[in-house]
């Protein structure tokens, strides 16, 4: 086999990963459009998946933007299956994998309708609501994983380290405060729901970072070794003894 030929391989899967959950990263966040559209929900009351319910007039544009967010998430996390150190970064790829899947069958499984718009619609559609609960499950699951894996390796995922527990906190503080409409109380779900979006969008953005990071580190380790058939330098309490110089 060819010298150097599966760190290139490596390095060719970091990239593609990195580009992929950076593209997740934005279309997670095509709810935006909605600012342009007249989709006629209201942000402020609205849960973001009542953009793709089955009965609204941009459905195809947002249910696309979540199925393609879906299919990036599972091709990064595939890509990078083995990319970072330790059992629990293998182990929040894996999760990922399971929030691409859950957020396909969100898609698949769409509200029947809107319930700000429609009192009538019931804001709990069974198995929406079940895929919905899978992509919450495995998207916290990934976070804690991925957090324990950068506390045990700190240096080879600092940016983890430093922004993952951050972004654990906020991202569960603003799904708790989502669930209104699901207890009886609606109203006002929507700012803390996109929030949570933006917050699971810089998730995303910085799994990408952290790759791109940890693949230049290990180029740095590999320029800053030996050269072959020089020997690192002694210190001069090591040298052999009757050598002065």
């Amino acid at each position: 086999m060819e010298p150097g030929r599966p760190g290139r391989r490596a390095d060719g899967r970091r990239a593609a990963a990195a580009v992929a959950l950076a593209g997740a990263a934005l279309l997670y966040n095509g709810w935006l459009l909605e600012l342009t559209l007249p989709t006629g929900l209201d942000p402020r009351h609205s849960y973001v998946s009542e953009l793709f319910a089955a009965d609204q007039p941009f459905r195809a544009l947002f249910g696309g933007m979540e199925t393609a967010c879906a299919v990036l998430v599972m091709a990064g996390a595939l890509l990078a299956r083995d990319l970072l150190p330790g059992a629990a970064a293998r182990g929040g790829w894996w999760a990922l994998c399971g929030f691409g899947a859950s957020s396909l069958a969100d898609v698949l499984l769409p509200m029947g309708c809107a319930p700000s718009l429609e009192p009538a619609c019931r804001a709990v559609h069974p198995w929406h609501t079940v895929t919905s609960g899978l992509v919450h499950f495995f998207l916290f699951a990934s976070m804690v994983l991925f957090c324990a894996a950068a506390a045990s390796a700190p240096s080879r995922t600092p940016l983890i380290r430093r922004w993952g527990p951050l972004l654990l906190a906020g991202a569960l503080l603003s799904a708790v405060s989502t669930v209104g409409p699901l207890i009886g109380t609606p109203g006002w779900h929507g700012l803390p729901q996109r929030a949570h979006v933006l917050l699971v969008g810089l998730w995303f953005a910085l799994l990408a970072r952290a790759l791109h990071v940890s693949g230049g580190g290990r180029a740095r380790e590999a320029a800053s070794g030996p050269l072959p058939g020089i020997a690192p330098p002694q210190h001069p309490e090591n040298r052999p003894a009757g050598r002065t110089s």
